[in-house]
């Protein structure tokens, strides 16, 4: 399950419903999946989106997303911190970012212009859909492991549109653990 945290107000949840409400507040949208069998995980891209071929079609009914993939990343992933260097950084797209987390675990940090930077610790079972236009950034934990199912608006997939601002030099870029202090920079 998520946590979330709001480091300008010292703020943690960890109830589901309670983190639903919270992000929806902020445009966010958050739910948690059981998975449909056990292995599904592991188990190659297609058997895993015929898996959760039901959410699947749901979404891209409400969101109006055309494909859905699955991606896997780990610490032997060639090219892999160029990779994260992409997504690191504050950026939006022009089209929703959706994620459902099937193995590993990875930290949003959320810039809405309707509250506080949350961060957002999603793990296996977690889905997220960031709105376009919505500023963010992403990075990996410890573990540096994660594999999901993607869908997307577009088949070309989405840009990121970096803003600059370095808003997110201000966060520590790890997921919640011994070395997290909310609101430190990571250059002090």
């Amino acid at each position: 399950m998520a946590t979330v945290r709001v480091p300008g107000e010292n703020r943690v949840l960890n109830d589901t419903k309670e983190i639903g409400s919270f992000l929806a507040e902020i445009g966010i949208t958050y739910e948690r999946w059981e998975t449909p069998s056990p292995g599904a995980e592991e188990a190659p891209a297609e058997e895993i989106l015929d898996a959760y071929g039901d959410h699947i079609n749901r979404l891209k009914a409400e969101g109006g997303y055309v494909t859905a993939d699955v991606i896997d990343v780990s610490p032997m992933t060639p090219g892999l911190d160029a990779m994260l260097a992409r997504f690191n950084i504050e950026h939006w797209h022009d089209e929703d970012e959706v994620r459902y987390i099937l193995a590993g675990r990875g930290l949003f940090h959320i810039h809405s212009a309707r509250g506080p930077v949350v961060a957002i610790e999603v793990e296996a079972g977690d889905l997220i859909r960031v709105p376009r236009g919505i500023r963010h950034w992403f990075d990996l934990c410890g573990e540096r492991r994660i594999r999901a199912i993607r869908l997307f608006q577009d088949k070309g997939g989405w840009t990121p549109h970096y803003t600059q601002a370095g808003v997110e030099r201000a966060y520590e870029p790890v997921c919640f653990g011994p070395r997290y202090i909310p609101g430190r920079s990571t250059t002090e």
